[in-house]
């Protein structure tokens, strides 16, 4: 099963992932898809595969998008895991949701916090003018319907949202 990971700016969704990259490093049937970004691997932010503009037009991704004025995709390599049974954790867009549901056995791990933390994280990170923050919150999109979603609320501590996402992942049926 491919879980595609999303939530809106500041709700700690790096910091989940990371914990469960940890939390789950022993069991092998999960694997953590690496994106491929048009940015310098040196940008900050996530782990990833930088890539330039022409580099990313060659690749053949499972999953691709654009946001931010960058290119973003999941490797094709994803498709040989799910096919051994393994799951698939992949930190994805919300544009992308309905796509990867028609293509692949599918569930959205989606990672929240309230909208007050997520201003107060946004502004911790000090990359932003206030005016930007409030842009930056009043995008948030509703998730597609119809989909196979566990929201965790990231509103205490990161231990407690991976402990979450953590038992959700173990009680997916094994292949």
């Amino acid at each position: 099963m491919l879980i595609g990971v999303v939530g809106p700016s500041g709700a700690g969704k790096d910091t989940v992932m990371a914990g469960l990259r940890a939390a789950l490093a022993e069991d092998p049937r999960f694997v953590f898809a690496r994106r491929a970004i048009t940015r310098p691997a040196d940008a900050g932010g996530e782990d990833h595969l930088a890539l330039t503009e022409a580099e990313f037009a060659r690749q053949d991704f499972a999953l691709q998008w654009s946001a931010h004025g960058l290119r973003y995709g999941i490797p094709r390599s994803i498709e040989h895991d799910l096919a051994r049974g393994r799951v698939v954790l992949a930190n994805l867009s919300r544009t992308v949701l309905e796509e990867a549901a028609a293509r692949y056995p599918f569930a959205v791990l989606h990672i929240t916090a309230s909208a007050a933390l997520r201003a107060a994280r946004l502004a911790a990170r000090g990359r932003e003018e206030p005016a930007d923050i409030a842009a930056r919150l009043s995008r948030e999109a509703p998730l597609p319907p119809g989909l196979r979603v566990l929201t965790v609320m990231n509103d205490t501590t990161p231990e407690a949202a991976v402990a979450v996402a953590r038992n959700y992942l173990a009680s997916l049926p094994r292949a």
